[in-house]
């Protein structure tokens, strides 16, 4: 079960958000409406994960490095209208885990939960393209200063890579995964800009040197 507390000062969105996880695996155990409420709440009930609104009225970005001071297996997923590419960056130094926008469709909202969840970082298309646009790579963000760490892939990700390396469409691998295709390609952009390349091709390469397949796989799985 996920335990999830709602961060949002707006009642028409946390009702929106409380029926989408009507039905499934996930239990709201709070709702706050301020950064105290949301502290507060924290310590009452001990949630797996946040989902906030930062930018709401009655919050502020610091609530969360205050959160994780105390409670460093807290994971923070921000929903949030549209913002810049370097307010993006602070809430991601600041300790958001994942990150998507409120239009977002409602399958990837749910998806993003669960991925958060999993411990793996999400973040939806749109926000990946406002970070990127401005020449940042979103793996090189720490929570002080940017560095250049080797690639590091979530286990999500090493199964997405392999399945493409083997021939499997989007389709295919929301399919297996019980994911949206919309996820799926989600993560696809989020391994491209991981490994730094435009294809699906350079994404099989390094499958094959990585040897999490073979290069025969691939190349006949449409004959299978």
């Amino acid at each position: 079960m996920i335990n999830l507390i709602l961060a949002d000062s707006n009642e028409l969105i946390r009702i929106g958000l409380r029926t989408i996880f009507k039905s499934g695996n996930v239990q709201i155990l709070g709702e706050a409406e301020s950064n105290e409420e949301l502290l507060s709440q924290i310590k009452t009930f001990s949630p797996n994960i946040v989902l906030i609104d930062y930018t709401s009225k009655g919050f502020s970005i610091d609530v969360i490095p205050t959160a994780l001071n105390s409670y460093p297996n807290l994971k923070f997923l921000a929903i949030t209208p549209d913002q810049s590419a370097q307010t993006l960056v602070h809430a991601i130094k600041s300790g958001i885990m994942s990150y998507v926008k409120k239009d977002c469709s409602l399958n990837e909202i749910v998806d993003a939960v669960k991925e958060t969840h999993a411990g793996n970082k999400f973040f939806c298309g749109q926000i990946l393209d406002t970070i990127q646009n401005e020449g940042i790579n979103v793996d090189e963000i720490s929570e002080f200063e940017f560095s250049c760490e080797p690639i590091v892939l979530s286990l999500r990700e090493v199964e997405v890579i392999t399945m493409i390396a083997e021939g499997l469409t989007n389709i295919e691998i929301s399919e297996k995964l019980f994911l949206s295709k919309h996820t799926v390609n989600t993560h696809r952009k989020n391994i491209m800009a991981k490994l730094g390349v435009k294809n699906t091709a350079g994404i099989v390469m390094f499958a094959v040197k990585q040897k999490y397949t073979t290069p025969n796989k691939y190349l006949f799985a449409g004959e299978i």
